[in-house]
């Protein structure tokens, strides 16, 4: 077994979801991990994942990964963080409503970034971005009377994508969700 799946098998059988793996020339596993919405976990009450989810999933990792006899000089485990990437189906519908940042593989009308709020639609997905108004060479928003601008994609044809973290001022941040209304965000990125 490669520790691809070790991973994946050691960190369902926790309830946790796995967020995505990476390993690099080094021999650095990394393992982010997520909690699952309504699945009550030992290490107490969160919406998001703790130190001690952390610690549990490394340890039972870091055992099956050496029963497995798979080879690595370091493990670490960590939550996907507040710019969590979008990878599957399952993660753009759990975050339908929430702020992303998404490059295409191909560029479209001369970029490949763009920033806006992620909308479900039948076959396929959309990103509503506010319009944005060029002045002096910067780009503004625009006023809000105008309609949003819309990049309606399906998953082949996006690179990445992840979250866009909204910080509220108060010392604390914190990612939009569906429960919240949508956030308008300006196309901040130009193409490459």
């Amino acid at each position: 077994m490669n520790w691809q799946d070790a991973a994946q098998r050691t960190v369902t059988g926790l309830k946790y979801e796995l967020v995505d793996l990476e390993r690099t020339g080094s021999g650095l596993l990394r393992v982010y991990i997520d909690r699952v919405a309504g699945t009550s976990y030992p290490t107490g009450e969160s919406e998001s994942v703790t130190v001690d989810d952390c610690e549990v999933v490394t340890r039972q990792l870091q055992y099956v990964l050496e029963v497995e006899q798979c080879d690595y000089t370091r493990l670490e485990v960590s939550s996907p963080g507040l710019d969590r990437p979008l990878k599957r189906e399952a993660d753009y519908a759990r975050f339908v409503g929430s702020a992303v940042a998404l490059t295409l593989k191909l560029p479209l009308a001369g970029r490949k970034k763009f920033e806006g709020v992620l909308v479900a639609r039948e076959g396929g997905w959309r990103l509503e971005m506010a319009p944005a108004v060029v002045k002096g060479g910067k780009a503004a928003k625009a006023p809000t009377s105008q309609e949003p601008m819309a990049l309606d994609f399906v998953l082949d044809e996006v690179r990445e994508a992840n979250l866009v973290p909204v910080v509220d001022f108060k010392g604390r941040a914190r990612v939009t969700g569906a429960e919240t209304a949508p956030v308008q965000a300006v196309p901040s990125h130009v193409g490459e």
